[in-house]
Parts: C-alpha cells; structure tokens; sequence
C-alpha cells in the first residue's frame, strides 16, 4: 500500500499518532533522505502497517479486513488467476449467494487494477483494504500442499533409470526437477516451521530430516541417484565450490516465501556415503519479542530488568547450543537500543540484525576472532558490548577488562546450569575477585516445546504421579507442594498459561496437561507448537560475591542463590507445565541432568 505524504500527514493528525512537531520532523527527514513520509513512519515504529491500513481505511471510507487463508474457499480463490492476483496483490475471498464479489487488496487506490479486476468480476464487487503482508500470506493458499507436490517431483525421479550420481548441467539448471525439488524441500520446512534441514546420503537412498520444535524428524526420503545434482544445486545457491567435496564448507543464500524473506545458512561435511547438508533457517523478518513472551516471569524477569540497565558489568547467558542463547540476547539488546546508547557486538554468525546497532561478523580465516573482534571494540566507544561467545581464556579475559573499565558486557558461555558458571570462569584462569566485582547475573535457559492451546487436555494425576513429581523436582515433603501452589499464583498473575485455571490448591496438585493426539493440523506437531524458554536467573549477591572469593562450588552457590529468591530452570519448567504451557515430560527432556 502507497500512501501520498500529503494523505499520511492528515493520517497521523487525524489518528493523533504523533504530535504536530513530530510530524514535521518526520516530514523534513523524508525531504533529506528523499523517502516517503510512509516509510520513515514505519522505520521510526510510529505506527505499525496493520495501524496505517486501518486509519487509511477509514479516511478513505473502505472497510478494513484481516483475512483467514486457511478460511478462504478453493473454487472462490481460483475465480482470480494465481498470475493475475499476484500482479495486483488482490484476492477474493468470499461469493455472496447474490453474485456479490467480495475482494481484499493491499492499494485500493490502484485504479489501474480496481478497474481490471471489475471488468473480470462484474460490476457487483465490493472492494476491501488489507495489509501487504495478509494479502502475500492470502496468495499462499494458492500453492496447496507442498508435501504432496514435492513427493511427486521425487516420484518422477525415482521412476527415471539412473543408477549412477550426477551433475550434469542440465540437472541443476533454475527450471530443472532438482531445483525444482530443492525449492519445495525449503518452502515446506518453512511451512513446518523447522529450523533446520539435514540432506543425508545413505547407502540406498538420501535422507531428509527437519527438526521442528528441536525434535529431529524425517519428512522424506529422495532417490540416491540425484544426490550429487542435489548438492551441487545448494552449493551454487550458496556460492560454494562445486568440485569440492573432501572438505568441510560454509555458504549462506536468502529465499523469500510469501512476505517474509529467510537467510538458510548452508554447511557441507564429506561423510562414508557422501556429503551432508545442514542448513538452518533464520527468518530475517522476525521482529524482537519482549521477555515475557520468551517466558521470563517474577523473580528472574525483576533480576534481568534491574542488572541490564547498569552502567557497566557482565551479564552471561548458558545453555548448550539450540537453547536459545542469541534470542534471549537480541531481546535485551533491543530493549537497550536507545539513540544516546552505542552498542557494538561481535558474533559468530549475525543471527539477527537490529537497526541502529553496530554488528560485526568473525572471520578467523582474515585473523577476526571473538578476541581480536572484542579488542576492536573497545575502541569504538560503546556504552554495550555484546559477544557472541566466550570460548577461550583470552575473550574471557577481555570481556572482564571491559566490564572494569565502564562498559556492559554481554555474552553466553556453555555450562549446565547458571551456577556453575562462576567456577567455570574461574577455571579459565579469571581472578575470582575480578568475577565477583564484574559478574552481575546469570542466565541459565533451555527450550521446551509449547502445548497448542487447542490441542491440550487436562487430567487428574494419580497418587503415584505426584509422588514422582516431588522425587523429579526434589521438591521437600513438608512443604513443597505450598512453595509450588504460590508459584504458580505468582506466575498466573504474571500472565503465565494466560486464562489457564490454576492446576494445584493449598493441599496440592489438581490436575496436569497432555497433548490431545487427535487433534488435525498442520500446524501442530504431536500437539505442540512453537517453543518457550524456561530459566534460572542467578543475581550475583554480596553473600554469592563472598562464596566465588572463597572458590566454593557450584553445589554451594547455587544452594545460597536458591535461599536468595531463585527459581531454578527445572522448578521454572514445572509451573509452566502447570500453567498448561508445556508438559512435566518436556521439561524432563531438557533439563534433567
């Protein structure tokens, strides 16, 4: 949708989405970038696009909709060409008994396209104004299924008569049935919502897995004659070398699905039969979540809210890898990305781009290590520091030097839990007094997969359950079902589980979640979607500053940080599978030492 600077100024003053002196200087920052005021509005977050459609909507007397794609009827959707619809970004979604055509589109000021698609509907079509990214995701439903299209690309080459691998240029060409099935293998993981791809060659065929919700999972298997063609079409996508194949290598491409554009980043090992592709899916238009909706909650949200805004000190974050370190870190960044703040990070790779920070990409074959990029960044004048990872002694170093000298340090470390953090550092040779003057908190995290609200049931444990619950959690006898019940009304009162009824009273536990198996769609897989991180914030007291000075374990620290207030990750894990936002079964999975 374009709107004319003159039409978005009365926009913004009838919408009183920003005040007249605002106005101006968005005005006179378009004239000096020659930008639409449109697209400063929406760098600048003055107002998102769902907000312009509908205030454009309204100055311009059309009705705004949201469209449903999965709602939207096959035989109403083909009235309109897929070719036709793309080229004017309009879809039809509903036929009224009476003939009346009902069409969303993303520029009803398209007079051009209305009056195309009038002559080709009738006369008798009511126009509706949707936002760009609807309407691309509406275009989608014109695709069907992806998993039945790519197993009948892979039929028709298993049906071909070629025993022997090749990379012939006529089967990597862009129209050829392997990028044919390479462009299908992508769209559907990205429509099953993985974050990774494995392309694995077997003796007798090639393997394809995606791993959903951190579960690895195989979806296809191709023929083993088209292995090589299929290497080499994802090695030309990510500029690799083609004749190659004795040696590990990296790569990167971008592909865009609907709306959204995705970065697949590529590697290639030789394996017994072969060599292996992995490519992990980073969507590139995903947007920084809050805390609370990665899952942070009473004590360990209060911890992270009050350290990160110091003026100078360490924040760590642990968690084996998959755990979803970097998010957790792009939240915080981006919650301290103000104008008059300079944040520089150096990572391995740039997983997520935030506007108006400074990020740096290692390369150790040009000599640009965590260590050499971080001693780069001290002499950038930032306020805040992020680094991907602490992986030797002297990053470790460096990053201590400049949490001393006035900088927040941010970073992530692989330990177990958030305690053994502090005799890790120790055991890369830091001075334990340096960790206890620096440290500011700890963040100990895991995954675990989401129960779908729809697609969970709940149930009454029996008597046996919850006396493996308090053996599981190590919950005391006399009084840990009370410590989990006020928890769980902490967390419920934080908006944990949303409307969830509470699952335990004074006298105990009342009922637990499964996932309901019978529940059909395509989004759910075994009842859950999506995932949500459970945590253990350590809050570097002056009692746990005097334990580090005197090299106590981790069993110990942890011990004090427990009577200081923290939740630990697997005690975090049991009030959301109480709260209906996960099960005990996943929470064992993932943190269960």
């Amino acid at each position: 949708m374009h709107i004319p600077d003159v039409t978005m100024e009365k926009l913004l003053e009838r919408s009183s989405l920003a005040p007249a002196e605002q106005i101006s200087t968005l005005k006179e920052e378009g004239v000096r970038l020659k930008r639409p005021l449109q697209d400063i509005v929406l760098e600048r977050e003055i107002a998102t696009e769902k907000i312009l459609a509908q205030a454009f909507a309204d100055y311009a007397q059309i009705p705004y909709i949201e469209l449903d794609p999965q709602a939207i009827p096959k035989e109403v959707l083909n009235v309109i060409p897929e070719r036709v619809a793309r080229q004017y970004n309009a879809v039809l979604f509903q036929i009224d008994a009476d003939g009346a055509h009902h069409l969303a589109m993303e520029d009803p000021d398209d007079v051009q396209a209305v009056n195309f698609l009038q002559k080709e509907l009738g006369t008798n079509t009511r126009i509706y104004i949707a936002t760009t990214e609807n309407i691309l995701a509406a275009l989608e439903a014109y695709r069907g299924d992806v998993n039945k299209e790519l197993n009948e690309v892979i039929d028709i080459q298993r049906s071909e008569d070629t025993q022997n691998d090749t990379t012939a240029e006529e089967s990597i060409a862009e129209d050829s049935a392997i990028a044919k099935t390479v462009n299908l293998l992508l769209e559907y993981a990205i429509r099953s919502h993985a974050s990774d791809i494995h392309i694995e060659p077997r003796e007798e065929y090639v393997q394809i897995r995606y791993r959903v919700d951190g579960v690895l999972k195989e979806v296809n298997r191709v023929p083993r004659n088209v292995i090589g063609a299929l290497v080499s079409r994802i090695k030309i996508l990510s500029n690799l070398k083609i004749d190659e194949h004795r040696v590990p290598q990296d790569g990167r491409f971008k592909i865009k699905v609907g709306s959204k554009q995705y970065a697949l980043r590529v590697s290639t090992l030789p394996i017994i039969d072969g060599e292996k592709i992995v490519m992990r899916i980073l969507d590139e238009s995903n947007q920084a979540v809050t805390l609370e909706q990665l899952g942070y909650w009473g004590h360990s949200l209060q911890v992270i809210n009050t350290t990160m805004v110091e003026p100078n000190g360490m924040i760590l974050i642990t968690g084996p890898t998959g755990s979803g370190k970097s998010t957790s870190l792009f939240s915080m960044l981006t919650i301290l990305n103000k104008p008059d703040v300079n944040i520089s990070t150096v990572e391995d790779p740039v997983e997520y781009k935030i506007l108006g920070v400074n990020q740096t990409q290692t390369n150790s074959k040009a000599g640009m290590t965590f260590a050499n990029g971080l001693r780069a960044l001290l002499r950038q004048d930032p306020n805040i520091i992020m680094v991907g990872e602490i992986r030797d002694v002297e990053t470790a170093n460096l990053g201590v030097q400049a949490a001393l000298t006035g900088h927040m340090v941010l970073t992530t470390l692989h330990t177990n839990n958030a305690a053994t953090t502090l005799p890790r550092l120790i055991d890369m040779g830091i001075e334990p007094f340096l960790i206890a003057s620096t440290v500011r908190s700890v963040v100990g995290q895991r995954l675990v997969r989401k129960l779908h609200k729809d697609s969970r049931q709940s149930y009454v444990p029996s008597e046996q359950e919850k006396k493996a619950i308090m053996r599981l959690f190590n919950l005391p006898a006399d009084n840990g079902l009370k410590i989990i019940h006020e928890l769980e009304k902490q967390a419920a009162a934080s908006g944990v589980g949303g409307d969830t009824p509470l699952s335990t009273d004074e006298n105990g536990i009342k009922t637990l979640w499964r996932p309901d198996k019978s529940f059909n769609d395509e989004d759910v897989h075994d009842g859950y979607r999506g995932r949500i991180g459970i945590y253990e914030v350590l809050d570097n007291s002056s009692a746990i500053e005097k334990l580090i000075m005197s090299n106590a374990t981790s069993a110990q620290i942890q011990a004090q940080a427990i009577t200081e207030g923290m939740i630990t990750m697997q005690i975090d894990g049991l009030i959301k599978a109480l709260r209906g936002e996960t099960t005990i079964e996943e929470v064992m999975r993932v943190s269960k030492d």
